[in-house]
């Protein structure tokens, strides 16, 4: 698809991808925290227990997970582009929107990376760097969120609909 002519709604493979992500992000924002025993133990160089151990590669494989989805759903995104922003919006509501979906992928694909050179590779400054972006992406899935649901109920939009239902969308 050309800029000229963007897809009217998402597909299947996209929308997939979407709450994948969502349910790996947050699963990985409530249980995060379980890595730091053994992230500890490991840096002090003492043996961690078994179920901590266990816990950090649950942490580990979904970040991977993660990181590879997003790759994939981006490769998909700039193969077939994304349904442009709903008709009379303004451009700080498109302004606001685009820096929302950069932070978002850009804390995607910065946190596997940062997580695992902390922990394979023991860079200390890095694993802080991984840990302020919890509060980085916990804000921009704030306002990613919210941003569905206004577009959805006070603007009546069909934002929130292309992202629940394969190739919805006004014809443009």
């Amino acid at each position: 698809m050309t800029a000229r002519n963007p897809p009217r709604g998402y597909t299947a493979a996209q929308i997939l991808l979407h709450w994948v992500i969502a349910v790996l992000v947050v699963f990985q924002l409530i249980f995060g925290e379980d890595i730091v025993p053994a992230y500890r133990a490991v840096r002090r160089g003492t043996e961690a227990l078994p179920s901590d151990i266990l816990r950090a590669d649950v942490h580990i494989y979904v970040g991977f997970t993660i990181l590879v989805l997003a790759m994939a759903r981006l490769a998909i995104r700039l193969m077939l582009g994304a349904p442009p922003a709903p008709a009379g919006e303004s451009a700080v509501q498109k302004w606001i929107a685009a820096a929302t979906h950069f932070i978002l992928y850009a804390t995607i694909f910065l946190m596997p990376v940062t997580g695992a050179l902390a922990w394979y590779l023991g860079i200390g400054a890095i694993g802080k760097m991984h840990e302020l972006a919890k509060s980085v992406i916990i804000a921009a899935v704030v306002l990613h969120a919210s941003g569905a649901l206004w577009q959805h109920f006070v603007a009546k939009t069909d934002v929130l609909v292309r992202m629940l239902r394969p190739g919805a969308g006004r014809a443009t």
